[in-house]
């Protein structure tokens, strides 16, 4: 069956860096797009960054230009980089995958991770 598996959550001050992977089973990964999408307490989940499978990439306006996302077909996994961060980062980072292009629709994205917890500290 499909398995995405986060890591690389945790706490870190403003102006900190964090790197997220997410392992990817049970599906072809280099046919497949990745989405990363975020969610804080009492708000909703948000599109983050999505990679398509041939490498096009977008990001939401609140990290261009502090977040990167990226993947290692060989390994299945994707990575969002995060450099800058600042508290209203702090949230539940998902992990999504779905067939070729991305989508900013959680709604389009049938396999999803856990999510792992980022904590950015003032």
């Amino acid at each position: 069956q499909v398995q995405l598996v986060e890591s690389g959550g945790g706490l870190v001050q403003a102006g900190g860096s964090l790197r997220l992977s997410c392992a990817v089973s049970g599906r072809t990964f280099s046919r497949d797009a990745t989405g990363w999408f975020r969610q804080a307490p009492g708000k909703e989940r948000e599109f983050v960054a999505g990679m398509s499978w041939g490498g096009n990439t977008y990001y939401a306006d609140f990290v261009k230009g502090r977040v990167t996302i990226s993947r290692d077909n060989a390994k299945n996994t994707a990575y969002l980089q995060m450099n800058s961060l600042k508290p209203e980062d702090t949230a539940v980072y998902y992990c999504a995958v779905r067939s070729w292009y991305y989508s900013v629709d959680a709604g389009d994205y049938a396999s999803w991770g856990q999510g792992t917890q980022v904590t950015v500290s003032s």
